[in-house]
Formats: C-alpha cells, sequence, structure tokens
C-alpha cells in the first residue's frame, strides 16, 4: 500500500506538471491568437473585445490558475477559432481516435503474441530465421507510409474502400468499423513487429534458464513447456511494452487521421495548431500525455502483480 500511495503521488504531480508545461509553452510561442482568428486588418478595439472575451487580460499566472481550476471539473475552455466549447470539439472527436486506439492495439495483441510465440519456436530454422528478417524490415517502416501503401493498394487497386469516403458512426456503426480497419491495420503493423521482437527475444532468453532444462528432464511436452512455463515469465517484460504502445498508437493516429481523412483527434490538433487555437491544443495535449502517464501507471500496478520480485522491493 505505502507502494501504490507514492506512485499515485507521483502520478498527481506528474499531471499538474504536464498541465504546467503545456499551459506555459504556448505562452511564450511568438504571435497573437487575436490577430490569428480577427485577421491583420483588426482594429485595436476589436483585439481588445476579443481578449477580454477570451480571458486573455488577464495576468498569467491568473489565467493558469483558472484553466487548471476548470480542467479538473471538465470545462476545457472555449475555442479561439471555433468559438464553442472545447470539451464539445472533444466529445466529437474522441470517440473516433479511441475507436482508432481500440482497434489497432486488438491488432497488436492478435499478431504478436502468436507470431512472437512462433518465431521464438522456430527461430533456428530457415523460415524463422526469414521471418525475423521480414520482421526487422515491417518494424521500420512508418506507419504513415504504411497507410499510403494501403489507401493504393486496397483503395485504388482493389477497390475495397473509397479512400476519403469516411463514414461517421452516427450513420453507421458497421460502415464506421470497416472503415477504421486499414487505418488501424497501418498503425498495428510496426506495432506488432516492435512486440513480436520482444517476445521473441524474451523466449529464447528464458529458454535458457535452469527451469526449462528441470521441464524437459521431467518428460514435459514442448508445448506445455513453451505455454505454461516459459510464456509466464517471457511476458513479464512485454507488459510493459504494449503498456508503451497505447501512446504510441495515440501518436501514429495522429498522422494516420491526415492519411486517411478520419475526423479524429488527431486531425483537430494539426488544424488547431495551425489556427493558433490554443486552448484547444492544450486540452489535447494533456489529453494525450495525461494517458501515457495514466497507462504507464496502471502498467506498472499490473507489474507488480504478475512479478511478486517487484512487489517485495
Amino acid at each position: 500500500m505505502k507502494q501504490i500511495g507514492k506512485k499515485t503521488g507521483t502520478l498527481i504531480i506528474t499531471l499538474l506538471f504536464i498541465s504546467f508545461a503545456s499551459f506555459f509553452a504556448f505562452q511564450v510561442i511568438p504571435g497573437d491568437p487575436a490577430l490569428s482568428v480577427l485577421g491583420m486588418d483588426a482594429t485595436e478595439q476589436q483585439v481588445a473585445v476579443f481578449r477580454k472575451e477570451m480571458g486573455l487580460d488577464k495576468p498569467l499566472l491568473v489565467r493558469y490558475g483558472n484553466w487548471v481550476w476548470n480542467f479538473a471539473q471538465g470545462d476545457f475552455g472555449r475555442s479561439y477559432h471555433y468559438r464553442t466549447p472545447v470539451s464539445g470539439l472533444l466529445g466529437d472527436k474522441l470517440p473516433v481516435t479511441l475507436t482508432l486506439t481500440l482497434i489497432s492495439f486488438s491488432f497488436v495483441l492478435l499478431i504478436s503474441i502468436p507470431f512472437g510465440i512462433l518465431m521464438a519456436k522456430f527461430a533456428e530454422s530457415r523460415l524463422g530465421k526469414a521471418a525475423n528478417v521480414v520482421n526487422q524490415v515491417l518494424m521500420s517502416v512508418p506507419s504513415f507510409f504504411l497507410g499510403v501503401l494501403l489507401v493504393l493498394v486496397f483503395g485504388l487497386l482493389l477497390k475495397w474502400f473509397t479512400p476519403g469516403k469516411y463514414i461517421s458512426y452516427t450513420e453507421s456503426i458497421t460502415g464506421f468499423l470497416l472503415y477504421l480497419i486499414a487505418p488501424a491495420a497501418a498503425i498495428a503493423i510496426p506495432k506488432s513487429a516492435m512486440v513480436i521482437k520482444f517476445l521473441r527475444s524474451s523466449v529464447l532468453e528464458q529458454r535458457k534458464h535452469n527451469y526449462v532444462r528441470t521441464a524437459y528432464s521431467k518428460g514435459s511436452p514442448e508445448n506445455r513447456v513453451l505455454f505454461i512455463h516459459i510464456l509466464k515469465n517471457a511476458s513479464i517484460p512485454v507488459i510493459t511494452i504494449l503498456g508503451m504502445m497505447i501512446a504510441d498508437i495515440m501518436a501514429g493516429s495522429i498522422v494516420v487521421e491526415q492519411v486517411f481523412n478520419i475526423p479524429g483527434v488527431g486531425r483537430l490538433l494539426v488544424s488547431s495548431i495551425g489556427y493558433r487555437d490554443y486552448p484547444v491544443v492544450q486540452a489535447i495535449i494533456v489529453y494525450i500525455a495525461s494517458t501515457v502517464v495514466i497507462v504507464n501507471f496502471i502498467v506498472d500496478m499490473v507489474y507488480r502483480l504478475v512479478d511478486p520480485r517487484i512487489r517485495e522491493a
């Protein structure tokens, strides 16, 4: 319990630091949001009215305190560009990005775990060595490039889907999910290759330990030793990799959403940066960073449950 209390305290401090950094970072960037929204031809009176309307006329620390207090209550401020609450904008985009992240992560699990085990089992065979080379290549392919290839092959050539013809979840859940398969695959394949590499290496490392030789000496079949004894210990470091993978998937979705014309948080972030719409950008950055920190916290707790050595430390 003492360790959990320390980890929780560290989590809260980290989240406060993230909010501090994300807020003040945009205060030192050159440029006036008022002029970005109103245009360079705006009069001083129009700029003054806009700054007062958006609270930009208050001292910096006062604005930060108000922003943190409102943020903690679910009020993320008001968009400079869209002139609507940021929470409403995120409410429309979050389901799209979260669904894309969930599908991508599911693909990672479905691909990496069986292939990682198989590649470790047949590591010394010619097929296993060839598969390892292919895996190294896939690991180095950027998600956006893979997305472009999927659009060309499955969209334009095979016509399995219409590139750019996004179907909203409010129109058709089935159409929405089917459209997300290609972008989810573009995100998941390089990430799966990375997890496969770690799982393969971890399994091969565990096979050298004495408990594996003992299990074989007792007459246990290979598959039983692999799945009952080795995989349990080999999966411990992979849990951490999978937890960190969620952050990578969310980052990858920002780029892939541009390729597949998906109106998610990623596209909103890119457009808001162009508009200097700082409340929207700050809210998205805090959301992404907080998700990463919270997921890592959960992974750390799971790690302690799985590995008694960590729990006792």
